[in-house]
């Protein structure tokens, strides 16, 4: 399995994984890869920045998620959402309190 991985500036350390089942026969014309993704889901993360295509099969293992998730995902619904590890959305979200809560003492 094939798939494109893009990131998007507004969600750090979030990346969304694309299937590309028919890789290389699907470069004839221009696709919107991102049309998979449910329409409140991508309305949310703003402008998209490809990262890297990847094959699957000749991958071992990925970093931060499990192989076999991905693939299962991408088989059923076309797309993987990789998730910041949960210390990473901690500190965001501890960062965004405390500028919240600043602009309100302004």
């Amino acid at each position: 399995m094939h798939c494109d991985i893009y990131k998007f500036p507004k969600h750090s350390d979030m990346y969304v994984y694309i299937a590309r089942p028919d890789f290389p026969d699907d470069t004839d014309e221009l696709k919107d890869w991102l049309g998979v993704l449910p329409k409140d889901f991508r309305s949310t993360l703003g402008q998209s920045k490809f990262v890297m295509h990847l094959d699957l099969d000749s991958t071992s293992k990925l970093a931060r998620v499990d192989k076999d998730e991905v693939l299962a995902k991408l088989q059923s619904q076309g797309y993987y959402v990789q998730m910041p590890p949960q210390d990473v959305m901690r500190r965001q979200a501890e960062m965004r309190a405390k500028e919240a809560q600043d602009k309100r003492y302004d």
